[in-house]
């Protein structure tokens, strides 16, 4: 599976096209096939070419975004763009990646391309780095995207339904799965330990067979990652 997407713009305001156009060459795993003024535009572009994404805004003339969305094939994904915080139920009845408020931040935009990959196009380890290549992470908490610096995190800790990640500046807790910020993790940087904990291996203060201390927290090494973990620790 190729780790490239290609993508199309569609918004009948020029400077919204341009912002998105900028954020999206930031990302390497991104290319902009097309961007259109309208529907129609967007319409004969998916028709002539392979379509993985299409960034599509809902309050167009003639022929709304959210008309548009329900016509085209379910296997193009669509993030949906506005000014109209009023919109975004609809954009999630039809299934969208992601729903973005104007003006648009690289950051939130990041975020929902990470969403994309995670859930409809997951890539190599090394994509995974490339979109994160700023060496940060931005997470859900608190009704907002928080963002997290790779260096700042000591451990990640999971509990039932949400986890905690804990950093030099403070914790922070999100419902998004221990698995899922792991995949957002620079592997160089990081290691599982146990079912239930990720932990930052510049951070490691000293480890045995059983445990890991960092931070005066001692963190268990379970038997199924122990081979992995010890392998990985005493190659440094």
């Amino acid at each position: 599976m190729s780790t490239k997407i290609s993508c199309i713009i569609v918004d009948d305001e020029p400077t919204a096209r341009d912002i998105i156009a900028s954020h999206l060459s930031k990302i390497d795993t991104v290319d902009i096939v097309d961007i259109c003024s309208d529907a129609i535009e967007a319409f004969n572009s998916i028709n002539t070419q392979k379509i993985d994404l299409i960034f599509l805004d809902i309050n167009m003339p003639e022929i709304s975004g959210i008309s548009f969305a329900k016509s085209i094939n379910t296997n193009i994904k669509v993030i949906f763009t506005t000014a109209y915080r009023e919109y975004a139920i609809d954009g999630f009845d039809l299934h969208a990646v992601d729903y973005l408020l104007k003006p648009i931040s690289f950051e939130r935009l990041l975020n929902a391309i990470t969403n994309y990959f995670e859930v409809y196009h997951k890539p190599k380890a090394t994509t995974i780095e490339k979109i994160h290549s700023n060496n940060f992470i931005f997470v859900r908490s608190e009704r907002r995207m928080k963002k997290i610096d790779f260096p700042d995190i000591i451990y990640i800790e999971s509990y039932s339904d949400y986890i905690k990640i804990h950093c030099t500046s403070g914790t922070i807790i999100t419902r998004e799965t221990i698995s899922t910020i792991e995949s957002k993790l620079p592997q160089q940087q990081f290691i599982r330990t146990h079912r239930s904990y990720i932990i930052a291996i510049s951070k490691i203060d000293s480890f045995s067979n059983e445990e890991i201390v960092l931070h005066n927290k001692s963190i268990p090494i379970s038997r199924n990652y122990k081979t992995e973990v010890l392998g990985r620790l005493e190659s440094i």
